[in-house]
């Protein structure tokens, strides 16, 4: 017996064939504060959509042959921050790839108008509490060295979700299974990409 139902499974994997095809060769692009998990969404995100995977950090630390913490410390944030600039064009001139930003990359207009040209952006929005329980343990975070890292979280916050409400999607990171969120971040992206082939 047959049936014209589709699973869920095949759905999904219609929906990921779409995406890629209506992305045209541009990229994906997440960001979002530290700990709202980039890399580690925008890995099973690529995986899912049969794309490259790029960490910015990773890169930009290849790039200077130091880590990020040493950077920092050796040249200052200024600099790094020009790095960041140019790693992250490089990388949005070379084809689809899901790439994962440092918190502040999107803080630069030249950086923003790149990732509009040649992306899609998705904001991984994550409150405080959440960003603060999963980077406490974590010692190589530049802008946390401070008295009060929950103050400095807040801070960041404040000056930056402004930057990422521009993001063309919001997907909440908060504390459920990583596949549930990288769903939520494909069928928006299907949603979107549709829309827009209706519209053009």
């Amino acid at each position: 017996m047959t049936s014209d139902a589709v699973s869920p499974a095949n759905a999904g994997r219609s929906h990921e064939a779409a995406i890629v095809a209506a992305l045209g060769g541009r990229s994906l692009v997440l960001v979002g504060m530290m700990g709202a998990g980039k890399s580690t969404i925008g890995r099973r995100l690529a995986s899912r959509l049969a794309l490259r995977f790029v960490d910015a950090d990773s890169e930009i630390e290849l790039a200077a042959g130091m880590s990020i913490p040493e950077i920092f410390e050796t040249h200052g944030e200024p600099y790094f921050r020009d790095g960041e600039v140019r790693v992250i064009a490089r990388l949005l001139g070379n084809g689809s790839l899901v790439l994962a930003t440092g918190g502040g990359a999107v803080l630069r207009e030249e950086t923003r108008a790149r990732i509009r040209e040649r992306a899609i952006s998705i904001w991984l929005k994550a409150d405080a509490e959440v960003i603060l329980r999963r980077v406490r343990r974590r010692f190589d975070r530049p802008l946390l060295q401070t008295a009060d890292p929950a103050a400095t979280i807040g801070r960041l916050i404040a000056e930056r979700e402004p930057i990422y409400q521009l993001a063309d999607i919001t997907v909440a990171s908060r504390d459920v299974p990583y596949d549930r969120i990288v769903d939520e971040c494909i069928d928006l992206l299907h949603g979107r990409l549709a829309a827009a082939g209706r519209a053009s």
